[in-house]
């Protein structure tokens, strides 16, 4: 991968934020690690939504609602940062 390529990534991470709290995934520290297959022209992304879940039941439901509109705002950034990379979340 590329430095101009991992500049990109933590500028996604950067600009993606938990609406709820305002902090962005990088601080969040969703995003656990990043992989770049050149030959088959997909990015992998390894995150960790689970450790972030309430432990409350009621709440559970909501923090769902939030980590699927994340997980579609993740790969809708990088995706218009590398158009011709297929982004896959791990």
């Amino acid at each position: 991968m590329t430095p101009e390529m991992q500049e990109k990534i933590e500028a996604v991470l950067d600009r993606v934020k938990d609406p709820e709290s305002g902090y962005s995934l990088s601080e969040l520290g969703i995003v656990e690690r990043v992989r770049y297959n050149e030959e088959k022209k997909e990015l992998y992304v390894f995150t960790d939504f689970l450790s972030h879940q309430p432990s409350c039941i009621a709440c559970v439901g909501i923090a769902s609602v939030v980590i699927a509109g994340l997980r579609r705002e993740l790969v809708k950034e990088l995706s218009l940062e590398f158009p011709d990379l297929n982004v896959q979340l791990v």
